[in-house]
């Protein structure tokens, strides 16, 4: 029986630590560009060169997080639903 007591902490600890991570930084790196912001290509040379612009993040480099996004949505059906 400890077993189980013992996984529910588990799943509660990193809920409760990711929803901490989306409360204090609702924005992290976007996976596709790195953070960077743009994508990197390389010259008939071999030499890296800034390519175009990251169509995910729009170029910033910052995606909002999964968490942070529900959260948003939540909150705003909430509001909507009070009128």
């Amino acid at each position: 029986m400890t077993l189980i007591p013992a996984a529910i902490a588990c799943l509660l600890l990193v809920t409760l630590g990711y929803g901490a991570t989306c409360a204090a930084s609702p924005f992290g790196r976007c996976r596709k560009c790195q953070g960077f912001g743009f994508e990197m290509s390389r010259d008939r040379k071999g030499r890296l060169k800034r390519g175009k612009d990251c169509r995910r993040c729009k170029g910033t480099g910052h995606r909002i997080r999964t968490g942070r996004w529900l959260y948003n949505r939540a909150v705003r059906l909430y509001r909507e639903g009070q009128r």
